[in-house]
């Protein structure tokens, strides 16, 4: 007996192999039947720079693309050669898609914008090029996180007000994370999904259907290095994750890699929470908000989780500048939660 065609798209939503292209087009199909598939286009031009940038990164050593360039970026941060590759990886295959008005990248101080001679389009790109890349050179896992939001200006190019966006507007965010293989996780808002590229086909297969991140975990994930750059209400938190002193009452695990797409990646698999709190040094915090905390912050609450400052909703925080820097403290829901919660007394005794 022939199944029927509803039948089969069903299937396709959780079978194991499907491909990306016809994962989005189903995805389309069921949430967005009159869409024209504009993102859809869009997520594809992103996945072949993902697969131009996991190539260049397995052959880094050999091809003189590891190391400094020499040049520093608007972070004020020395600029890899990996970065400044991946960086114009992700510029040249989507500028001329038709389907953008501006981008941002975190290498660039201001926005890129669209050269005249292509089309403009409905949406914006927000971009890290390769997350973790000061890692490279010890062959640590890096990756390529980004963010899409919908157009909200008029006139006949994106400008900054469509790039600072809160990430609630967001209608697709994600990660490639170039490891032991090549991963890449998105979501519309409906569910997340990973897939692994097979570089026998040059196609990225669904691997993680429907990733759902524990609600609780056991791994922390921080800089412990900069423990006595804290303040007091970040010492407590991590105190009590290491003692066992917490809503579990159980010690947690550090693992820390260094790459925050990385470790973001293990946790929401494995559950756990990551943390950079603000410092003596960061005052306002360290990690971008645009490029990094809002991308992963939607991806880890549509799995389940949840992404804070300690005192507020990522996806909330209304983005003041390109570069807006936020703490970060992101993973399963009921550490974060525990954590806030810590920070929300620190606060009322500091009133009383």
């Amino acid at each position: 007996m022939a199944r029927s065609e509803s039948t089969i798209e069903n299937n396709s939503q959780t079978r194991l192999g499907i491909s990306f292209s016809e994962h989005v087009a189903d995805q389309q199909h069921r949430l967005s039947p009159a869409a024209r598939g504009d993102l859809s286009s869009l997520l594809r031009h992103i996945m072949l720079a993902a697969k131009i940038i996991s190539r260049e990164t397995r052959k880094a050593a050999l091809v003189d693309i590891l190391g400094l360039t020499g040049k520093i970026n608007v972070q004020g941060e020395e600029v890899q050669k990996l970065d400044d590759y991946a960086d114009d990886v992700m510029i040249r295959n989507l500028r001329y898609t038709g389907h953008l008005c501006a981008m941002s990248s975190e290498e660039h101080e201001d926005i890129i914008r669209i050269p005249e001679r292509y089309a403009v389009g409905n949406y914006t790109l927000t971009f890290d090029p390769l997350d973790g890349s000061s890692n490279i050179d010890a062959n640590v896992g890096v990756g390529t996180i980004f963010s899409i939001h919908r157009r909200i200006s008029s006139g006949p190019t994106g400008t900054h007000q469509d790039i600072l966006q809160r990430g609630k507007n967001q209608v697709c965010a994600g990660y490639i994370i170039y490891g032991p293989s090549t991963i890449l996780v998105y979501t519309t808002g409906h569910g997340v999904h990973g897939f692994t590229l097979d570089p026998s086909v040059g196609e990225f297969l669904l691997s993680h259907p429907d990733i759902k991140t524990p609600e609780e975990g056991n791994i922390y994930s921080v800089n412990e290095g900069n423990y006595y750059n804290w303040d007091e209400t970040a010492r407590q938190v991590i105190e009590a994750f290491k003692s066992g002193k917490n809503y579990r009452g159980k010690a947690y695990t550090s693992r820390y890699v260094g790459s925050l797409v990385s470790d973001f990646h293990r946790n929401l698999l494995y559950g756990g929470i990551f943390l950079y709190p603000a410092d003596n040094k960061n005052t306002s915090g360290k990690l971008r908000l645009l490029p990094e905390a809002n991308p992963l912050g939607f991806v880890v609450e549509n799995a389940g989780g949840l992404a804070s400052t300690g005192t507020q909703r990522i996806l909330d925080i209304e983005p003041k500048r390109l570069h807006h820097r936020v703490p970060l403290i992101i993973g399963s829901r009921k550490d974060v939660e525990f954590v806030e919660s810590i920070f929300a007394a620190a606060k009322e005794k500091d009133a009383s």
